[in-house]
């Protein structure tokens, strides 16, 4: 069972959950968040451009000013154990729409993101979905990342940081986010996978490449490779957690 704590439910400014557009599936955006305060109202203020959304910020007990920025946008602040898993999924548990569609706090997605995802749910064989993905900065580091999750993609392999959304109904049937640390994402889509078919769609979302600045890209680049090899042969992510620790970025990053 996930714990969950409602703080508030208000949603000033937007339509509430069941008042969408009538010309598609309603969509409730999940965020998870932990100490996002440098990027949580860039986020906000991108899906403000959006009409007939809700908007559910899940926070797993930032010591910032994340949830002080959140409250004053009237925008629907859920408590929630840490770790993204556990988080996303006590979102889609308060969720009221036809649509989860999972963000992290500092990705931008297109204006154009909400009616791609309802051409895309026409079909009624597609439980779910994802987008192209563009790492931000003038790196090679971000360039790089940029190109490999694009070849990744071609193998069915996609990530959290690449906008998922799935139908309520597919992700109650797959049993939604484990509470894990790391590889929750990889963990939903492989069980998605059984239930129907998983799009990859071209419109392209933006997110930081944060967590591999100021550290050797080289090095985080090859333990995160180690991590994925290990996951597929099965070893259990509690266990790749104890790993994962030394390659995450400070408390600026969103807990995974």
């Amino acid at each position: 069972m996930h714990e969950l704590a409602n703080e508030s439910f208000e949603m000033k400014g937007h339509k509430q959950a069941g008042t969408f557009a009538n010309n598609g599936p309603t969509l409730s955006i999940i965020i998870p968040t932990f100490n996002e305060a440098g990027v949580i109202n860039q986020t906000l203020d991108s899906l403000m451009e959006l009409p007939g959304l809700e908007v559910l910020i899940v926070d797993g007990g930032s010591f910032d000013q994340t949830t002080d920025l959140v409250r004053e946008r009237g925008v629907t602040l859920i408590r929630s154990e840490r770790g993204r898993g556990a988080q996303m999924h006590a979102g889609a548990v308060a969720a009221q729409g036809d649509v989860f569609w999972f963000l992290h706090a500092d990705t931008r997605i297109s204006a154009s993101s909400t009616e791609k995802i309802t051409h895309a749910l026409r079909d009624p064989q597609v439980v779910a979905g994802n987008f192209d993905l563009r790492f931000d900065g003038d790196r090679w580091p971000a360039w790089f990342l940029t190109g490999f999750y694009r070849q990744m993609r071609k193998f069915g392999l996609w990530y959290g940081d690449s906008a998922l959304f799935v139908r309520r109904e597919a992700y109650q049937r797959a049993g939604g986010f484990q509470p894990y640390p790391i590889f929750e994402d990889l963990d939903l889509s492989r069980r998605l996978r059984r239930i129907g078919r998983i799009v990859n769609l071209q419109d392209v979302v933006t997110t930081s490449s944060r967590r591999f600045e100021g550290r050797s890209f080289i090095l985080t680049f090859a333990r995160w490779i180690i991590l994925q090899v290990l996951f597929w042969i099965g070893v259990h992510p509690l266990k790749l957690a104890r790993l994962y620790a030394p390659i995450r970025s400070s408390s600026s990053e969103t807990a995974k």
